[in-house]
């Protein structure tokens, strides 16, 4: 997901500045330098931390979470806010999420208050963010290089790629990978398309195997940097975070269209004090944890 700030100038020359300084120490041969974040909003608290517990037996995947074994010890996080932090509006509608694993996926469970349930797209790695949706950013080693984005809306739909370093950096966003084997539930509590009626929400799980979190070379060298365990080890922390993308709507000739000229709105699990989800030195902290036998 590309999310851009419109800024003054001052704040597109420090961008345009960061940039060409990283450029540099790649032709220089120098090590790399994670681009600085650019915060619009002043930054209130550290990158925010849950636990994903290690499970015997997997979730079952139809996006109906209730009385699932699986998911009874892993706690819910707290309610998503604005990208931006709490200085912005509240979101309008709800969204939270929770995690567990075992040796073979990541589970993943996102549950999202929704009055007007819509998605228009339906071919793979179409740009899944113009339909309202939930996205996932996985940073394995928590270097900000060589990170994993996943995005799904309401029909199931899914866009992922794989970014060599944030776009800040000069990317480049992989769109050849994919999550392969990447398996899903969704239960849609209402009816999709429909603005007749005013629905719940709806609620995703996504298993993502292990297997797939794998760097892909860089351009022109082939590098690969990543280094942990996979799975993860017992105690192993991962640097994530979630977005939501919703989009204000409005009825025409008996459609759900979007508003003319109003942009997104983004909400995340831990704020990233500017809209920009491409900033991996602000996505959470999600430790592996194991019970012993």
């Amino acid at each position: 997901m590309i999310r851009a700030v419109t800024a003054a100038a001052a704040t597109a020359s420090m961008a345009f500045m960061a940039v060409m300084a990283f450029m540099a120490a790649c032709t220089s041969g120098g090590a790399y330098v994670a681009p600085a974040p650019m915060p619009t909003q002043a930054i209130a608290h550290a990158p925010l931390a849950c636990d994903a517990p290690f499970v015997s037996v997997p979730p079952v995947l139809d996006g109906r979470f209730d009385g699932d074994p699986a998911w009874a010890e892993a706690p819910w996080s707290g309610d998503f806010v604005d990208i931006e932090g709490s200085a912005r509006p509240a979101p309008r509608f709800r969204t939270r999420m929770k995690m567990c694993w075992d040796e073979s996926f990541l589970y993943v469970l996102a549950d999202l208050q929704e009055p007007d349930l819509w998605a228009t797209l339906t071919r793979h790695d179409e740009i899944v963010f113009r339909d309202h949706d939930i996205e996932v950013f996985i940073d394995p080693d928590g270097d900000t290089r060589e990170y994993y984005e996943i995005e799904v809306n309401a029909f199931g739909t899914v866009f992922d790629l794989y970014l060599h370093t944030p776009y800040r950096a000069g990317g480049p966003a992989d769109h050849a990978w994919n999550a392969v084997g990447m398996r899903q539930g969704i239960d849609l509590r209402g009816t999709l398309n429909d603005p007749r009626d005013r629905d719940d929400g709806w609620s995703i799980e996504l298993a993502i195997p292990w297997s797939c979190l794998q760097p892909m070379g860089r351009p022109g060298t082939g590098a690969k940097h990543q280094a942990v365990a996979l799975p993860p080890r017992a105690g192993d922390a991962w640097r994530i975070n979630f977005s939501r993308v919703e989009w204000m709507l409005e009825v025409r000739d008996g459609t759900y269209a979007k508003v003319p000229g109003r942009p997104e709105d983004n909400w995340t699990w831990t704020p990233q004090w500017e809209i920009n989800m491409h900033v991996p030195q602000h996505w959470g902290t999600v430790r592996f944890t194991k019970e012993q036998p």
